[in-house]
């Protein structure tokens, strides 16, 4: 492990590939290197659906920590729903990429309405995810916000400024793999960045770090939610 102050990283696994089975075992890597770290005191476990919830689960159970949705969702360029604009929180934030949206020459209409549609999405997946369910206060607490990988780091930007919102003591950012602008992006803007795979290519995709990949569905994060509500974790 390479520790940097704001970043730790497994310097074996840089610039690797195929590194995780699936998301399952990069969550117990994840774990492992978590429950390590005696600075965690008190952790909340915010996994971002849908990709974050297996790790998440992992972490929880590994840290005895409760497990909190932490909802998150990007606000889709209209011609390209894989790429995004900036975000929406489950606090009702709107985060908004203004460098990449004036490249965009969207019409003001057309933002308005991509936001009100990941906005809906936010709401929805709270209901569905949540159920009604108190989460877990971060107040005071480290809020380990954990997602299955950073690509350009804007989403999880939103999630650690929607975090800080909630007075924690920390904000630590926990993923497996990411790229190293993302990494030293959200470096600056959470305590700590644990990421195991940190990749320099410039041709950076989340997947290339697990030997099994799909996008989850929601019923599978339903299922998984079951899990943590049979372990206690929520």
């Amino acid at each position: 492990m390479l520790d940097s102050g704001r970043i730790i990283e497994d310097r074996a696994l840089r610039d690797r590939l195929s590194v995780f089975e699936d998301r399952t075992d990069a969550g117990r890597h994840l774990a492992a290197t978590l429950s390590s770290m005696e600075t965690l005191a008190e952790p909340v476990v915010c996994a971002i659906p849908a990709g974050g919830v297996p790790l998440g689960l992992e972490v929880a159970r590994a840290l005895k920590a409760p497990l909190r949705m932490a909802v998150v969702r990007k606000v889709q360029v209209p011609w390209n729903p894989e790429a995004g604009f900036g975000a929406v929180t489950w606090d009702g934030r709107v985060f908004l990429n203004r460098p990449l949206l004036a490249g965009l020459n969207l019409r003001d209409a057309e933002v308005s309405a991509a936001v009100a549609k990941a906005r809906k999405n936010v709401e929805e997946r709270l209901e569905k995810f949540s159920g009604g369910r108190q989460e877990p206060d971060l107040e005071g607490r480290v809020a380990i916000l954990i997602d299955d990988g950073l690509a350009t780091g804007y989403t999880m930007l939103a999630a650690v400024e929607a975090a800080r919102a909630e007075s924690p003591r920390r904000v630590v950012v926990a993923v497996p793999t990411g790229s190293l602008h993302a990494v030293n992006f959200i470096a600056r803007k959470a305590d700590l960045v644990v990421c195991l795979n940190i990749r320099t290519s410039p041709a950076f995709a989340v997947a290339q770090a697990y030997e099994r990949w799909h996008d989850l569905t929601d019923q599978e994060v339903e299922e998984l939610l079951i899990q943590g509500r049979d372990m206690g974790l929520l």
